[in-house]
This record gives structure tokens, sequence and C-alpha cells, in this order.
């Protein structure tokens, strides 16, 4: 991946002007005019605690951790998953579901798949219209790709990331230990610092502007593509994850607006089949005018 610089960052994004539609709904963030639209729900990371003290005196203690799906946590609360769910409406106002079982589940992960499941993407994607290359976009609001106030390692070479000669990731067999502070490539930390990043045109003003990267989609099906790819990963946090991505055609584009619980994938019917079909997502189908803010839930019934 290389960060993108000067005049070919606003031109990246030109071509979803007067595509942007409503604030808050699918259209609005993922554009309108394409075929089909699918919504993949974040999965929602659970861990179950025990109050007994078998004599270390640490309680609570933690003694399971797991991901949920949406529709186990509607089945545990009365509650209905559907296209537009929304998570505070399985969850109440605490942002957490918590059981008698000792089941503590929640919150939800806002703008970020699971590397694994942007994985689990990229065949379809590559299928859908034979596109090699994409462009990315990542909230520059993130901390780690800021150097300013914390330690960080700028990566000048590929073995300065954590990464072999041959090209594995940092964490892969071979490929030695994980950076243990992020890591961000000398062009990203470049562009950040001079501004040089996407508001998308619909959007302008609303703290919404992107480093903008361009590579090779296959990249993104290595779920450690982002140590090699500069952004920021350290350790065990494969984050931060890109909030757009499309190719060159603009056949199909994959949003996770930086305030929802479910990313977008927009694009011909055949892509979101694939997408709706495949067993590592959580997905619905929905439509460009379809709300998916708070409000949009009218299924569940307020929780307090």
């Amino acid at each position: 991946m290389r960060a993108l610089r000067g005049a070919a960052v606003g031109e990246a994004g030109e071509w979803l002007r007067g595509r942007i539609g409503t604030w808050a709904t699918v259209g609005g963030v993922a554009g309108s005019g394409f075929e089909a639209y699918a919504r993949i729900l974040h999965p929602v990371p659970a861990r179950r605690l025990s109050w007994e003290d078998p004599g270390g005196g640490m309680v609570p203690r933690v003694v399971e951790e797991r991901e949920w799906t949406w529709a186990s946590v509607a089945d545990a609360v009365g509650g209905v998953v559907h296209p537009l769910v929304q998570w505070h409406a399985l969850a109440g106002d605490e942002e957490f579901v918590r059981l008698d079982d000792g089941w503590e589940i929640g919150p939800t992960r806002d703008g970020w798949l699971e590397p694994r499941l942007w994985a689990a993407l990229v065949p379809h994607l590559l299928a859908g219209d034979g596109a090699e290359e994409v462009t990315l976009g990542v909230w520059a609001g993130y901390s780690e790709l800021h150097p300013g106030g914390r330690h960080v390692i700028i990566a000048t070479r590929a073995d300065d990331a954590g990464v072999d000669a041959g090209g594995g990731a940092a964490g892969d067999p071979g490929a030695g230990p994980s950076p243990d502070v992020p890591v961000l490539a000398e062009d990203v930390v470049e562009a950040v610092a001079r501004g040089e990043l996407l508001e998308i045109p619909g959007m302008e003003g609303t703290g919404r502007e992107y480093l903008m990267l361009s590579g090779a989609l296959a990249e993104l099906a290595d779920p450690d593509w982002g140590f090699r790819a500069g952004i920021g990963w350290w350790g065990p946090f494969r984050e931060p994850m890109p909030q757009y991505a499309w190719p060159a055609d603009h056949g199909w584009l994959v949003a996770s607006e930086i305030d929802w619980d479910s990313t977008i994938v927009a694009g011909s019917r055949g892509v979101v089949d694939a997408v709706l079909a495949e067993p590592a997502h959580e997905a619905f189908e929905v439509g460009p005018d379809d709300r998916l803010d708070w409000d949009g839930d009218t299924v569940n019934p307020p929780r307090s």
C-alpha cells in the first residue's frame, strides 16, 4: 500500500460527487446508484464472569470470552434481529447486555470491520469485476496515525515494520514478533502531517477526513495486511481499518462509517448476493434510503 499525495487525493473521491444521499441513510454513506446493498453486522464481543472467589481475591474473574452474533443477543433479550436493527435497541442505554448466567455482552465496535471478516470479502470483490487495485480511505482521526505524543516506529524499510524479506506479515510464522509500538509508514506520516486528506464530496464539514491509500486488493485477504501498510498497527491491535474501499472502475464500494456498528457493501447484484451468502458474515440486504441511525430500528421497542 502507498499513501496518495497531492492532487491525487481529491481526484480519488471525485466520482462520488452528487452520489451521497441523506445523512444517516445507507446511501448517505455508501452513495447512491448501485444495484444492491448489503449490511454486515459487526460481531459482538462477550465475556462470561464469575463472582466466585477461588481464594485469590480476584473477582470477578473472566472464565470465557467469545463473540456473539446479533441473532444470539436478540434471542437472549427477547428482541428481533432484522436488516435495520440497532445495537442500543437490544442493549439499552448501558450499551451492555448482562445475563443472569454471568455473560456480559457488547458493545459492538463502531467503524471497524474485523480484518478476518474483511478478508472474507476479498474473493467476492475480486470475482465481481476482476478489480486488482483498490483505493482505501482511513479516517484521519485515529490516534494511531499521529506520532505526536506517543512512541512510534517510522518504517522506511519492510523489516522496520516487522515484515520479513519474503513479505510475511508481523505475527506470521517466521516473520518475527509483532511490533510493540505503532508502526507508521513514512508517506503516511507525511500525508497526515501535511493535511493531504480527502473529504468525500457531500460530507464536507462533518469531521470525516480520510488518509487515502492505494494498492492491491489481494493484500486485504491477509488479516495482517496493516502491519505491512504502516498504518499504526502494533502488538495484538489490528486497527485502524479502512472506512472506505473501492476499485478503479467504481463498480463496488465498502463503507465502515466511524459511528456505525456495521459495514455497507454496495455493488452489483452478484457481489451483494455473494456477500449475503458468505457464512463468515451476519448480513442483511438494505436499500439506499434505509436509515441506520438510532431511530432507524422501529421493530425493537426502547429498552431502559
